[in-house]
Order: C-alpha cells, then structure tokens, then sequence
C-alpha cells in the first residue's frame, strides 16, 4: 500500500461546494452559513463526504440538536452521492435508502447512529440529492496506513483495550440484528427471488457484471462465485437487517466504545453472517496485508472462532456456514478493489492490465479459500 497512489476521488470543486451548500442551507435555516468546511482524507471511495459547521446569529431560536462546537456552532457531516464524473465505485447511490434506514436504525436500537437532520433529494441544489447528519467526536481505526501497523492509536493499546474494543463492535451487530424488526426493513429487500442470501449474491454478480463491462474480466472472482454455487449452506435464510459496511473503520469510538455507527449505503435484509463474515474478512484483509509487510500486526484481534463465540452468547445465534460467509466477504471485497483499479485506468493512472486478477490485494488469501488451506 505504501508509494500507491491514492486514486482520483471527485471532479467536484470543495470550495464551489461549500459555495453551494450555504446557499441551500439559507433556504432550510435563514440566515445560518455553513463554515469551517473541509474534506477528510479518507473521502470519495463511496458517497463524498464534507465536513462543516452551521453557524447561526441565534442557535436558540432553532430546533436543532445541542451546539458541539466550541464556538456554539452546530457540527455537521453531509453526505453527497458520488460524482458521476469520478468513475464510482457503485452503480448507484440512493440517498433516501440510506437517510431512511439510518433513521430506521436510530428508531428501534439503542445504537449510536448520527442524527438525521435533512435529506435534499433534488440534485440541483448540489448536483447530486444528499443528506445532512450530525457529526460524531471520536477517533476511527485507520486503512491508512492501517490500524494494524505499527504506531496506529489502536495497535498501540494495550490488550485488555484492544479486546474492549472488539467486544464493543461485535456486540454493534448483535443489537442490529436482534433490535430491528424484520418486518420494518422491508424496503432494504434486494430484487429478485429466492432467498434473501441467494438475491445478495445474484445483486454482486451484476455488479460485477457491471465493472468488467468492457474490460478484461477476472478469472479469480469467476472462479468464487463458482465456489458459492457449489458451496451453498443447506438454510441460509434468517433475514435481519444487515448493515452491510460491517466492519471498525466505519466506526467512530470514544476511548474504546463506538460512539457512532456509519456508512450504511450497503445496508439490505440478509442473514446475519453477511455482517459477521465482513466485519471478520476486513480485519483479516488488513492484518494478512501487514504480516506481508514484516509487521506481526494484531494476529488476536477479531479472530473468528472469538468474533463467533461472543455472538452466539449474545444472541442465541450460533454462526452458520462461516467458511462460505468470509469467503463470500473476500469475493465482494475484490470486486470492489477491481473497480477501484478500473478506476485508475480510467483516469490513465495505470494501463488496462494483462492479468487482471493482479490488481486484487488480496489474490493469494482468495486462492487460498477457495482451496480450503485459509483457515
């Protein structure tokens, strides 16, 4: 990961966005401005991110949440869907899917998601309809570099911390499952039919479909989704509502406790391990990424037999067909850095590759699933 360049994120222009934003807000709360916007570093793989505060003669008179800036000002986060310039990662981006579920979320679990404060559907306000969330205080683990390495605030904790932290997250998708009424999410139901399971994956087929369209196709992603088939667990319908993006970098923590939970455009109705098998894949994605590095990383941390152990006791819910469930993780994850690659050809970061399973970080661990020697 290191002398990689990031990929090219957006074509929008921040300060024309900010620009843009005080202006629409006028309209919401007259006479507030937005101020102190900025980007994070980490924007642009999804949804665009901006940061920014409202300030406003006279906060009282509003009937929004408590100041959390220091100087009185309301600290906020808009969401904002992909720029379709930018080659995105997804096909699209339905922000009144992910404002409606956040809502549904915050309105039948005690978990810590942002509160919703607008969701702007027209796009000609910002040239994309958009969501704006209050914003949490916190820090999160890092991609990058990862929090597996070395000097990361969470590498760096102690072990009685680091497991605090696990125990935290894991217990996030035990009250998002047990929680939310089934029932409720029906609107997050993928098309098609058959199982929810079987409908999530004939949604990453067409999505993958939808990367390679013109470009060289991936024999690896071929070859597990062939594995899938082959592999189907006997029951696997207990549908819950899945969070989709399950995993601690879309977490922010308070010391070692999430203090909010983020990042549910991926959010649909499924079985529970499609979170279990996410959240368990990704740690391993970034601790297999370090290891090759000559770092140890944080080998105990999230492991799955613990990741498993602790939900059964939450819950009742012993863990299904894992091996199919992390693999399953592993597959989406190389479609989506497959796009992200295509993206950099797009932009002439790079030339379209002979081997296109080259561009997949993680080949060896995929090859080592799909021979049964992983785990």
């Amino acid at each position: 990961m290191t002398g990689t360049p990031r990929p090219r994120t957006t074509t929008r222009d921040p300060d024309a966005l900010t620009g843009r934003l005080t202006a629409w807000l006028g309209t919401r709360l007259p006479g507030a401005r937005a101020t102190h916007t900025t980007v994070p570093a980490s924007n642009g793989m999804s949804s665009e991110t901006l940061l920014f505060d409202i300030d406003h003669p006279d906060p009282s008179s509003l009937q929004l949440p408590a100041p959390t800036g220091p100087d009185g000002s309301l600290r906020c986060v808009l969401r904002l869907a992909a720029d379709p310039a930018a080659y995105t990662v997804f096909p699209r981006y339905d922000m009144p899917r992910q404002y409606r579920t956040m809502r549904l979320v915050a309105d039948h679990t005690d978990l810590p998601v942002p509160r919703t404060l607008w969701l702007e559907e027209d796009p000609a306000h910002l040239g994309a309809p958009f969501f704006v969330m209050t914003r949490a205080t916190g820090r999160v683990p890092p991609d990058v570099m990862p929090y597996t390495y070395e000097g990361s605030w969470l590498h760096d904790a102690t072990d009685a911390e680091r497991d605090a932290l696990a125990v935290a997250s894991v217990a996030v998708l035990a009250r998002l499952h047990d929680q939310v009424p089934p029932e409720s999410a029906a609107f997050l139901t993928t098309p098609g039919t058959g199982s929810t399971l079987a409908r999530h994956v004939a949604s990453q087929r067409a999505y993958y479909a939808w990367v390679v369209d013109g470009l060289p196709r991936s024999p690896l992603i071929e070859r597990g989704f062939a594995w899938l088939a082959d592999h189907w667990p006997d029951d696997p319908d207990d549908p819950v509502l899945s969070w989709g993006d399950a995993r601690i970098g879309n977490i922010v923590y308070d010391g070692f406790a999430p203090a909010a939970v983020l990042d549910w455009e991926l959010a649909a109705l499924g079985p529970r391990e499609l979170d279990l098998g996410w959240m368990i894949y990704l740690h391993r994605f970034f601790q297999d990424l370090t290891e090759a590095s000559g770092q140890r990383g944080l080998p105990d941390f999230l492991r799955r037999d613990h990741v498993e152990d602790q939900y059964a006791r939450l819950t009742g819910h012993r863990p299904r067909a894992m091996e199919f469930h992390t693999l399953y993780a592993a597959l989406r994850h190389a479609v989506v850095m497959l796009r992200v690659a295509y993206r950099r050809v797009h932009f002439g970061e790079c030339p379209v590759p002979d081997d296109p399973d080259g561009l997949i970080l993680h080949r060896d661990t995929l090859e080592a699933m799909l021979a049964g020697r992983y785990w």
